[in-house]
């Protein structure tokens, strides 16, 4: 029987949201955008999320854009600020350890004649903040810092980062799409100008994110799209009704259980890393760092890691982010944390969730404690 340790790739649709959802699908099937009753009626479920989504992070409704996840949403912020009128801002501040979302916008921009500061981090993935106090300046237009990194689960204080950034007049904008719904998020009380987010993340639907834009800082962004006018004019095009419900309806249940969630989630995390890092050369990278309760890293010294992957093939979990993960490919973010190639291949990333139960950690800790002591037998009779 499988056993999912990959939740920070992608978690199960929670049955609540599911049935909130299928109203939508056949029902109440309309065009958000149409005229008629039955629009007006899909018109009124999307207005109902954007409401929810707005309560959740601390801001105004009018500034929640839905789209299809994440990474378009990083894309629409960072691309679309650059295009804008950014009166000869051309420096963007972001951290190494960031998603390849918010890095390849980077490096697309760079080609294109902007200056990209990447900040370095410690051993434990914190990010040095008087490194970003040195490097902002009034040539900034953008400071871009996840909430939460999604290999290591290390958690940044946002507050810090936007104080500095406002003072020389740059956007704060943050990754929040491993913290919505995990972690508590005031966009007010963290000074963040920008945030995206993604549903499949938090129990929700694939194919469906939002962006918030704090207008009142941000005179506008160029859309990527152009169509409908839908979403402000930002983002054009038929709006997924089904999976806005979906969004909603998670983020409101992940807000619901928060601390019910974390609680038992990191009774399950702690229990399993306290059992791996009793195994000869196994140590949890970022162990020091204030992390999500979801995100376990583990590098595993002293043994061939492939040999150990394949070893457990009714395992799902993950060597750094699924998103930019090649077979064999060190994990950018555990280099920059000081990590050698080799060890940083030698990690893996386990992720847990609101459906990971006792038996699965127990599970998988015999399943791993096995496959390491026969690997590493091998190892010391070779």
């Amino acid at each position: 029987m499988l056993i999912y340790a990959d939740n920070a790739a992608t978690t199960p649709v929670d049955p609540s949201v599911l049935r909130a959802m299928m109203p939508y699908f056949e029902n109440v099937f309309y065009n958000a955008t149409s005229s008629h009753v039955g629009g007006m009626m899909a018109r009124h479920a999307v207005t109902q999320a954007r409401n929810q989504i707005a309560g959740h992070l601390g801001a105004n409704a009018s500034d929640i854009i839905f789209t299809s996840g994440s990474t378009e949403a990083i894309a629409m912020a960072m691309l679309g600020l650059a295009r804008a009128d950014t009166e000869g801002r051309r420096h963007i501040v972001t951290a190494a350890t960031e998603h390849s979302a918010v890095l390849d916008c980077c490096a697309y921009l760079e080609a294109r004649g902007f200056t990209v500061t990447r900040l370095g981090v410690d051993p434990h993935g914190r990010i040095d903040i008087d490194e970003a106090r040195a490097v902002i300046t009034e040539a900034t237009l953008l400071v871009s810092i996840m909430a939460v990194n999604n290999e290591t689960g290390v958690v940044h204080d946002l507050r810090p980062f936007a104080d500095i950034a406002h003072a020389k007049g740059a956007v704060m904008m943050t990754d929040a799409t491993q913290a919505y719904g995990k972690i508590p998020i005031d966009v007010e009380a963290q000074g963040v100008d920008l945030l995206t987010m993604s549903g499949h993340k938090i129990y929700g639907p694939k194919g469906v994110g939002a962006l918030y834009v704090r207008r009142d800082r941000i005179a506008g962004l160029e859309p990527l799209v152009y169509g409908g006018g839908q979403e402000s004019g930002l983002r054009s095009g038929t709006l997924n009704v089904p999976g806005i419900v979906g969004l909603g309806a998670a983020g409101s249940a992940a807000h619901e259980r928060m601390q019910e969630d974390h609680t038992r989630i990191a009774d399950l995390r702690n229990r399993f890393e306290q059992a791996m890092t009793s195994l000869p050369g196994v140590s949890v990278n970022a162990a020091d760092a204030v992390r999500s309760s979801t995100i376990s890293n583990i590098m595993f010294e002293g043994i061939d890691v492939a040999a150990l992957v394949g070893e457990l093939p009714h395992v799902a979990m993950s060597a750094g982010s699924a998103c930019h993960g090649a077979a064999g490919k060190a994990s950018h973010v555990l280099q920059a944390m000081g990590r050698t190639a080799q060890q940083a291949i030698a990690s893996l990333r386990f992720s847990f969730g609101r459906f990971t139960t006792d038996d699965e950690i127990d599970r998988l800790i015999d399943d791993i404690r096995r496959s390491h002591e026969t690997l590493r037998s091998g190892v010391i009779a070779a």
